[in-house]
């Protein structure tokens, strides 16, 4: 069919026709989604209000928000023109196929579900998941945000993230910290477990449970203790690293030399 063959002015027309529906469906679309941002923070800040719980507050402002969008798409559609119980039947049957498509999605949404509700792990809480250890930030419809200890923020689908080992390192209210000392054969294993303890006293930030300070193994240089004071999620590092500066501040005052690999070169 050729150009001249084309009723240029049915087109014209049918364009006059449409275009005010399609510019209100977008004006619609534009204005209901800033709309719908704006009421999906003051849904935030009144449950944040009535003390929603800090777990179900992200997961239930994603939700308005999915919720909200969906509202206003169905509304614009009927400013256009279409039918709603159209549109709803047309929903339906995508629904099917995007369904089908979306499957993994939908699980994340369900393994969300599950975390709310059985709480293996809880915004705030340090977590060692998939060998992505950090703190959880927040629960979403679909994923869960972990920051880790080296400031990355870590988004994992709530599916991947249940579908294995699951590590709480806060659940117990207390972490170990695993140290390790060198300690010389000629010294007197009490007399350093003694300086070790009163090294010990001086890092606050650990807990006030009895440190394990015992012998660990017999190294070729020195015999290898393991100490192991008590710290929260928080203080570990804190714990970690002022042990060891303590210790080798109280070893240099004691006069304890910690023996290194020394080799003797013979004369031929």
């Amino acid at each position: 069919m050729g150009l001249e063959n084309i009723d240029l002015s049915s087109l014209w027309n049918t364009v006059l026709a449409w275009s005010p529906k399609i510019v209100g469906g977008i004006v619609v679309l534009i204005i209901g989604f800033w709309i719908a941002k704006i009421v999906t923070n003051m849904v935030g800040k009144s449950l944040t209000k009535s003390g929603v719980d800090a777990d179900l507050l992200p997961f239930l402002k994603s939700l308005v928000s999915v919720l909200l969008k969906i509202l206003v798409v169905i509304t614009a559609a009927g400013v256009v023109g279409i039918e709603i119980t159209a549109f709803a039947a047309l929903l339906a049957g995508a629904g099917l196929a995007i369904g089908a498509a979306m499957s993994g999605t939908l699980s994340h949404f369900a393994a969300g579900v599950m975390v709310l509700i059985f709480k293996p792990y809880r915004v705030g809480d340090l977590v060692d998941i998939q060998g992505t250890v950090g703190h959880v930030q927040e629960i979403q419809v679909f994923n869960t945000v972990i920051n880790t200890l080296d400031n990355k923020k870590v988004i994992m689908p709530n599916g991947i993230a249940t579908s294995g080992i699951m590590t709480n390192l806060t659940a117990n209210g207390k972490l170990r910290v695993d140290l390790n000392v060198a300690m010389p054969y000629e010294e007197d294993f009490d007399k350093v477990k003694g300086i070790i303890q009163g090294a010990l006293a001086k890092v606050t930030s650990k807990l006030p449970d009895e440190p394990t300070i015992e012998i660990e193994k017999f190294d070729e240089n020195n015999v290898l203790l393991a100490v192991r004071p008590y710290a929260t999620d928080a203080t570990y590092w804190d714990v970690y690293f002022n042990s060891y500066r303590e210790i080798k501040k109280a070893f240099g005052e004691a006069g304890i030399d910690v023996a290194y690999p020394t080799r003797k070169i013979k004369n031929i």
